[in-house]
């Protein structure tokens, strides 16, 4: 007589020791092991029917398995998760917040602005997996070497106000040469909208009556950016 049995359920403890997320950074190093491998080492367990790897593949699972996805999940998303409390859920908020500031701080050793993606790689970091938008100036010297960077406004989904005074009194206030500025899509459409390009063309002619310079305006994505300049946008402002 046959019985219906509930397949047998094996918990990370009674995996092979080499294949426990855990024993196998130590065995074989960090880059050895997944994503999911990675968040179950943050999860800790998982809970009564499911590893803390598969509970991580679940949820890299939402998110397409992209990272910056992930990146924008807040406690409140991850906790909807079975197994998922609110001290799992900060654990990894503050994984991808470690990892988003140390992408910021490499950036920030760069000082002197050659390119768009000098300019990129700088802001990239503060403008990553932000769900509203905000706006950023760089200030730079004759040497175009980065003086300050400031955050000049912060909006909803759909824009934010950025002014132009305010703008051009940081530049006065640190004897600026140039000036770059820099805002966030949420929307991932990088493409600059009509008020983007008026605000451009205002900060333009104001900064060329202090005597300096507006050297670009980039958009940024978590992945990619619109540079004025590179685009050939900033020529017909």
């Amino acid at each position: 007589m046959k019985t219906n049995e509930s397949p047998t359920y094996l918990s990370i403890k009674d995996w092979a020791e080499e294949d426990r997320p855990r024993e196998k950074l130590l065995l074989k190093g960090k880059a050895s092991l997944s994503d999911a491998e990675l968040i179950a080492i943050l999860l800790g367990s998982g809970t009564v029917s499911m590893s803390a790897v598969e509970l991580a593949k679940q949820i890299l699972h939402s998110v397409n398995y992209n990272l910056h996805e992930l990146a924008q999940l807040t406690i409140k998303d991850l906790e909807k998760f079975k197994g998922i409390g609110e001290a799992k859920a900060i654990t990894i908020v503050a994984a991808v917040e470690l990892g988003r500031r140390r992408k910021n701080a490499d950036a920030q050793q760069r000082s002197k602005i050659e390119s768009s993606k000098d300019v990129y790689e700088i802001l990239q970091a503060d403008l990553l997996d932000l769900p509203y938008e905000e706006f950023w100036a760089l200030y730079l010297n004759r040497a175009n070497e980065v003086l300050r960077k400031v955050q000049i406004s912060r909006g909803g989904v759909v824009g934010t106000v950025a002014d132009v005074r305010l703008i051009l009194r940081h530049g006065i206030e640190l004897l600026a040469s140039g000036i770059v500025l820099a805002h966030n899509h949420p929307s991932g459409n990088l493409q600059p909208s009509p008020e983007d390009l008026k605000l451009t063309q205002k900060v333009k002619e104001a900064a060329q009556l202090m005597n300096m310079a507006l050297l670009d305006h980039l958009i940024i994505g978590n992945q990619s950016y619109f540079s004025f300049v590179d685009e050939d946008v900033m020529k017909q402002l």
